[in-house]
């Protein structure tokens, strides 16, 4: 049973990363026509991604997945409407702002912006740019997560936020500056991922598991497209703020 447990998954996860290592390995042999470079390492690297994959998808199965549902379902039965928002907007910020991705961005973008002398040629400089970046991401995913919760209580339909959030975007990006504008939009996808997305899906469909009317179908999912778009809106106004 055990190794049934453990090899499924991974082999389930080498299928999953098949289409991408055939991708490359046509392109490399019959288009570049290269012999792939550094074969050993490409081959360890390989079943790294691979056992990690599958560890990652169990520890989601096993732990962020119930731990989510479970919490939205005892806050939902507690009846508090403060603690509940408190801890939807918490759980987006501490998510969004651990986002391997976001971290690898924020410092990109800050060295890009030291070149161009948005901002001083100093590592002090460069950290307190990073942070505040990583900052403004987290807060807009929390605020999505509060007001996606909050929707999920009143049965607002999905789209009432996400027509408001895409306005938004469409009225600030003529007037943000230039240089923040595709970092602003990019900002949205990378603050969405690994960490964040399994736990908000979690937390939106235990609670419209544990309120009484709502249905986890219609109701659970839609909180993570608006956890995508106010990272948008919250950056052009912090390029615009500085």
């Amino acid at each position: 049973m055990l190794k049934n447990r453990f090899f499924k998954p991974l082999f389930s996860s080498f299928l999953d990363l098949a289409p991408i290592l055939a991708v490359v390995l046509i392109f490399q042999i019959f288009i570049i026509q290269q012999p792939v470079p550094e074969v050993t390492r490409l081959i360890v690297g390989t079943l790294f991604v691979i056992v990690g994959l599958t560890l990652f998808i169990q520890g989601l199965q096993l732990s962020l997945f119930p731990l989510g549902e479970s919490m939205a379902y005892a806050f939902a039965r507690k009846g508090s409407l403060f603690w509940l928002l408190a801890f939807a907007f918490c759980l987006g910020f501490g998510a969004a702002i651990a986002e391997p991705a976001l971290i690898a961005i924020a410092e990109k973008a800050a060295a890009l912006a030291s070149s161009s002398n948005i901002i001083k040629s100093t590592d002090i400089a460069r950290n307190n740019y990073a942070l505040a970046f990583r900052i403004t991401v987290a807060l807009s995913v929390g605020f999505a997560i509060l007001i996606g919760v909050l929707r999920i209580i009143r049965g607002w339909p999905v789209y009432y936020p996400i027509f408001c959030a895409y306005a938004c975007i469409a009225l600030m990006t003529p007037f943000a500056p230039a240089e923040i504008v595709g970092i602003a939009y990019d900002s949205g996808c990378i603050a969405t991922s690994t960490l964040t997305v399994p736990l908000v899906t979690a937390l939106g469909v235990g609670l419209a598991t544990a309120i009484k009317g709502r249905n986890p179908i219609t109701d659970g999912f839609g909180l993570v497209v608006f956890a995508s778009l106010t990272p948008m809106i919250f950056v052009m106004a912090y390029g615009m703020s500085i």
